[in-house]
């Protein structure tokens, strides 16, 4: 009994390593053809590590094509999202789970009811809208569709129902106000679903291409990966520069996730078995 259970750890922990390996394969090449010297990564066999590795080509787009300008723009746009994401999703999944008014599970079910449907269905009237309101070619416009998402209402709204109603209703008694139960009651427990949220709506944020490549004509607000799409047209060919602004677009939501990871997936699992 005892050589079987070794016997199946080992597999699974080969397996294991091996699914890893198969997911970071494409992250790693990634790293090594942006090290390469210009044309390399285009020989046959391709190299699996640059035998000069270089930083050339991450100068090459700071220097000549100011990268660090549209890094910037994609950290001011998913900073803005993040925080107007919590201001408005948190008091909305609060008062879907705590507060009592006429129609709130009808509106709740009418929400959920929405999540199946695909996002790029409202590009074109939200574009439309905010045409007429004046808000495109703007980051308020780019701001609009992270606001209040759903998925996020969802998520703060079955953390809340964990927590006890006596509480609320003892807070509500001493006098205390919705804001005050809000701030100092709720938002406290709040923790692992509002750092989860936060690195949720700024992970997607960061990488949308589609609704900024909409709204934002100006180059100069172009977020990190419209501006990378846009340089690629120009330099197709140049597979080690692009793979290095590939490098310069992935890495940071990498880290980020990687040190809040357990927080993240606390989150994710908190509130699934409440009703």
């Amino acid at each position: 009994m005892i050589r079987r259970h070794d016997i199946a750890r080992i597999a699974f922990t080969g397996f294991a390593a091996a699914v890893a390996l198969l997911v970071l394969a494409p992250l790693l090449w990634m790293l090594a053809v942006s090290l390469m010297q210009p044309g390399q990564a285009a020989q046959f066999p391709p190299p699996l590590w640059p035998a000069h590795p270089t930083l050339d080509n991450y100068r090459t787009l700071f220097r000549e094509y100011g990268i660090g300008r549209y890094a910037l723009n994609s950290l001011l746009v998913s900073t803005l999202a993040t925080g107007l994401a919590l201001l408005f999703v948190v008091p909305a999944g609060y008062a879907f789970a705590k507060l009592r008014f006429r129609g709130r599970d009808a509106v709740f079910q009418t929400l959920v009811a929405a999540l199946v449907v695909p996002g790029q269905i409202g590009m074109l009237p939200l574009f439309l809208e905010l045409k007429a309101m004046g808000l495109v070619n703007s980051y308020a416009g780019a701001l609009v569709p992270w606001l209040a998402g759903i998925f996020g209402i969802f998520m703060v709204r079955q953390f809340c129902l964990g927590i006890p109603n006596e509480m609320i209703e003892a807070a509500r008694i001493d006098g205390a106000g919705e804001g005050v139960i809000l701030g100092r009651i709720v938002m406290p427990a709040l923790k692992p679903i509002l750092i989860t949220l936060a690195l949720f709506v700024f992970l997607g944020s960061w990488n949308d291409f589609m609704w900024p490549l909409i709204v934002l004509a100006d180059q100069d607000l172009y977020t990190l990966p419209v501006a990378l799409a846009a340089l690629s047209r120009e330099h197709v060919q140049d597979n080690e520069l692009m793979m290095a602004g590939s490098v310069v677009t992935t890495l940071p939501v990498l880290v980020l996730f990687l040190a809040l990871q357990r927080y993240y997936l606390d989150g994710l699992l908190a509130g699934s078995v409440k009703g």
